[in-house]
């Protein structure tokens, strides 16, 4: 069963979740967006490092506590290793006052009928049995969504709902996330479509089984309200998706219960750049923006 208390703060939806997640397919993007070029590390190792001291120096921020910040999203090698030599989601926890999550999924695969599936996890079970002797409460995997394709669509939340349940069985918490992209022409179409088939798949569970959901924030505002209120969710969080923080603040802030989980808008601003208080000080600007954003519904 989840931690309780974990649970507790995340229904409570006081505050935001920080997504701490970015893969190695990702992570040259983000040292690159924090300042650091690709000529700074020699191999993905060195690469590994820089990451994982951005995303501790993130965490030890002062504003970076509980209070505005309910979770965090860790990837599997920030569960691995430490901060002030305390492993990640017990520092997170027991330190910040955050609710640990864990990045699980493996990346996309190719698109057909306008998504883009899972990539198959065959070691899902081992990895969800180390996240829970870590102390993680739940996790989080990203599907995306390209067109308003029903067919699609459908296979998109039945197999997130299939691999939630998987990991529902361990004690974790899943993040069901299927991403509409932000940029397509018939965004508004496919989130109603998205709508109807994460409504059917939630009225499918049992009442001991319990998700959250991360979407794109969308083009009509409470648009998932009824997903908000649905008695087997205990949160819907909003991917920024490319929006600058600026928009995506604005858009959240139109949709009631949503909290967000931003990446890329969470790190905006910040550089390696910085002393310890500029970098302080432009987090805590940026989590209280979020924070704002987040209660404002």
């Amino acid at each position: 069963m989840p931690n309780q208390q974990q649970l507790d703060k995340i229904k409570a939806g006081k505050g935001f979740i920080a997504a701490l997640d970015q893969s190695g397919g990702s992570t040259p993007k983000a040292l690159r967006l924090y300042g650091v070029e690709e000529n700074a590390y020699s191999n993905d190792a060195e690469m590994y490092d820089m990451i994982h001291a951005m995303r501790s120096r993130i965490a030890k921020a002062p504003a970076f506590t509980g209070e505005k910040v309910v979770g965090a999203i860790l990837f599997e090698m920030t569960m691995d290793r430490q901060i002030d030599g305390q492993p990640t989601a017990s520092y997170m926890w027991e330190k910040r006052g955050v609710v640990p999550f864990l990045k699980v999924d493996k990346g996309l695969a190719d698109e057909e009928n306008g998504v883009q599936l899972m990539k198959p996890m065959p070691e899902l079970d081992a990895l969800c049995e180390r996240a829970v002797a870590a102390g993680i409460f739940g996790t989080k995997m990203r599907s995306v969504i390209n067109a308003a394709n029903a067919e699609g669509i459908k296979a998109i939340v039945s197999q997130q709902f299939e691999v939630g349940k998987q990991i529902i069985s361990h004690g974790l918490v899943p993040i069901i996330e299927p991403e509409v992209t932000i940029s397509i022409s018939d965004k508004a179409a496919a989130e109603d479509l998205l709508l109807a088939e994460l409504t059917a798949q939630l009225d499918t569970l049992s009442d001991d089984q319990t998700v959250m959901l991360k979407l794109t924030l969308p083009e009509t505002a409470n648009h998932y309200v009824t997903l908000v209120n649905h008695p087997r969710v205990a949160s819907v969080v909003a991917l920024s998706g490319g929006y600058s923080r600026e928009e995506a603040n604005a858009r959240l802030s139109k949709n009631t219960g949503m909290i967000a989980s931003f990446s890329r808008a969470l790190t905006e601003g910040l550089s390696a750049q910085q002393s310890d208080d500029a970098f302080n000080a432009t987090i805590a600007d940026t989590i209280d923006s979020i924070y704002q954003a987040s209660i404002a519904g």
